[in-house]
């Protein structure tokens, strides 16, 4: 089923909404869940799902997350490509790369296009597109097994959501035959609580012909605020699948704390733990504990050095809580030391010891 398929991750960000975690940080390389960088959830997924190769389309500091993957995500079954800069990196990068590498795309469909080399050719039928911040677990083979039995010229996946985060996705509607019936990026007043997922797969053909006819207009060069509105206008089969496991966009701090809460109490709508890509430092065990020493409903790696009380909270490897020091609801960073007698609430500790400050109020 992957052969045909073209599978593309869009790498934006600088995560200016991400504060001091996002400062200095490219946003896909953000740690997260005690177990991986958000980026690592697409890929691995992709991997999972039988693709052989995802072709990076970064939007930000192409070179830095390029020599990031390079190392990471070139195993013998599974490869990272970087489109016209894959030839350098097979063969030792030289001086002139970091030169070389383009302006960043003005948005996820200009992305798309600028590399429309890399992506589309005659053997490619689908293109299934993905992100880098978005935290589940999907098989991607029965999304494109539907795609293509439908006919579709894209096929979007969707999930219901709380009604006040509408507003930061793309809400849709279908109609008695599962089929796109609206579609309202960033809704002021959403009238619904499905949102799109932001992966789907579309007709390779169907949706070159599109970018090419939007560019050199007054378009905003973004697959969900010009390429999909587009479809839907001209009566395209667009089909939904819904995306019914756990998943979530971390496209903000008050997101990226809410999502570790909802995975130290269990929630059914967070990914557990064990389902998570585990790349930093794969080989420490890690665990959701719900009652031990000085620890209560807290994810822990093995290499944890808790000498104070941790409650509600996710550590990475190499974190450490000094003498007296309490931390509760809170994100604690690899290698980052929480010094003895702190107390740390509903906080983001950075590695260096910064302490982030985390959403006020009930963020869910």
């Amino acid at each position: 089923m992957t052969e045909g398929v073209r599978a593309v991750l869009l790498a934006g960000g600088e995560g200016r909404r991400m504060g001091a975690l996002g400062r200095g940080r490219l946003k896909p390389l953000i740690p997260y869940g005690g177990a991986c960088r958000l980026i690592d959830f697409s890929l691995d997924n992709a991997r999972r799902s039988g693709l052989p190769e995802v072709l990076l389309l970064p939007q930000f500091e192409e070179k830095r997350l390029m020599d990031d993957l390079r190392g990471r995500w070139w195993h013998r079954d599974f490869r990272v490509s970087f489109g016209p800069f894959d030839t350098a990196y097979r063969e030792g990068i030289p001086d002139a790369l970091a030169a070389s590498v383009a302006a960043p795309e003005r948005g996820t469909a200009d992305a798309l296009l600028r590399k429309a080399a890399h992506v589309f050719g005659p053997d490619v039928r689908e293109v299934l597109v993905l992100h880098a911040d978005h935290v589940y677990r999907f098989d991607y083979g029965p999304l494109l097994a539907r795609h293509r039995a439908s006919g579709a010229a894209l096929t979007l996946t969707y999930q219901r959501i709380e009604r006040r985060d509408v507003r930061l996705f793309g809400m849709v509607e279908f109609d008695v035959r599962g089929r796109l019936a609206a579609f309202v990026e960033k809704p002021e007043h959403p009238t619904g609580d499905l949102v799109f997922a932001a992966f789907c797969v579309f007709d390779a053909k169907i949706l070159l012909s599109y970018l090419e006819s939007l560019d050199g207009t007054g378009w905003q060069h973004d697959i969900s605020r010009d390429v999909i509105p587009a479809m839907l206008a001209a009566g395209e089969h667009i089909e939904g699948y819904p995306v019914t496991g756990p998943w979530a966009d971390i496209g903000t701090v008050e997101r990226y704390h809410r999502a570790h809460m909802r995975a130290v109490r269990r929630d059914p709508a967070a990914l557990a733990i064990e389902a998570m890509p585990w790349t930093i430092r794969s080989e420490v065990d890690r665990r959701l504990l719900s009652q031990a020493r000085g620890i209560r409903h807290s994810i822990v790696p093995a290499d944890a050095r808790i000498l104070g009380e941790v409650s509600h909270s996710v550590l990475f490897p190499g974190a450490s809580v000094g003498e007296g020091a309490v931390v509760t609801d809170s994100v604690v960073l690899p290698g980052a030391a929480v010094p003895p007698g702190a107390r740390i609430d509903r906080a983001i500790v950075l590695e260096d010891g910064q302490v982030q400050p985390g959403p006020e109020g009930d963020d869910g």
